[in-house]
């Protein structure tokens, strides 16, 4: 089955769970496309778990281009979501509309992300115009953990939760198709997902939105045991690819890898030849 806006939405008048995963390359798309999970984005946290950068700031338009291509050519079924990174639409709509198209055009991607509300809502609605579905962002916004002072929960005073409800219903009325709660307290969430006709995905917003995202690598336990309180390890794997890694050192240091299993035979009459045109060098 493809998955597309209009099947995100159907999910939830029908109370089925959207599924989300981050993802950044053509193999890791393939794997979970054929696993089933329903929307793919290539979240601009590549900046943390794929170069290596303490936050998402420095992630650029080239490096979300290059990364989602890469995801698109693994999809089959899946809607692929792009972040726009930081300073790629913050700056004015002409600048997100152009950009949301690159992430499209160059990028591959079926829809983009963005973070923000009542603020960028002009954005939204022009990019949307476009024709280019676009999925927003509240509560935990990485892009702005300075102006945030960290990476705190929001909404959990009165007038973060008011502020939160107005973000959401004015993001929805500027045409977003979904919306993703970072970081939001359970029942507040909840109040927000009651609220809109749009689903809602959360990641460390509680079991009441209408679907989940975790980054794959939290999820897949990749980071040595340091993870969100929010992500659940639903597979070791980090564990058993260094075992993969120890495993491959030591055959090949005492000789054992490669056997004749994996290796290649040679016409004897052929090698003899070889040896001897070798000799006469």
């Amino acid at each position: 089955m493809k998955h597309t806006v209009t099947t995100a939405i159907k999910q939830k008048s029908e109370g089925d769970k959207l599924i989300m995963l981050t993802v950044y390359d053509y193999s890791t798309a393939k794997l979970m496309d054929e696993a089933g999970v329903e929307l793919l984005l290539v979240g601009d946290s590549l900046g943390n778990t794929i170069l290596g950068y303490p936050d998402t700031l420095s992630v650029t338009m080239e490096d979300m281009i290059h990364h989602s291509a890469a995801v698109a050519r693994g999809v089959e079924n899946a809607l692929v979501v792009t972040d726009m990174p930081f300073m790629s639409y913050q700056s004015s709509v002409y600048d997100a509309v152009i950009n949301a198209g690159r992430l499209v055009k160059e990028g591959r991607g079926q829809a983009v992300k963005l973070e923000g509300g009542r603020l960028f809502c002009p954005h939204i609605k022009a990019i949307t115009e476009a024709q280019i579905p676009v999925m927003a962002h509240l509560g935990l916004t990485p892009q702005s953990v300075n102006a945030l002072g960290g990476f705190k929960v929001q909404g959990k005073d009165e007038d973060g939760a008011k502020n939160l409800i107005d973000d959401a219903l004015a993001v929805q009325a500027a045409g977003a198709f979904a919306l993703v709660l970072e970081c939001v307290p359970t029942e507040l969430a909840a109040l927000v997902t009651s609220l809109l006709s749009i689903p809602t995905i959360g990641i460390g917003a509680g079991a009441g939105t209408d679907g989940q995202v975790l980054v794959y690598q939290d999820m897949l336990a990749m980071y040595g045991g340091k993870s969100p309180k929010f992500a659940k390890v639903f597979a070791e794997v980090g564990p058993l690819m260094q075992e993969g890694f120890r495993a491959f050192i030591e055959e090949t240091k005492s000789g054992a890898f490669p056997d004749e299993a994996h290796s290649f035979a040679i016409d004897p009459g052929v090698m003899a030849a070889a040896r001897a045109y070798a000799d006469s060098k």
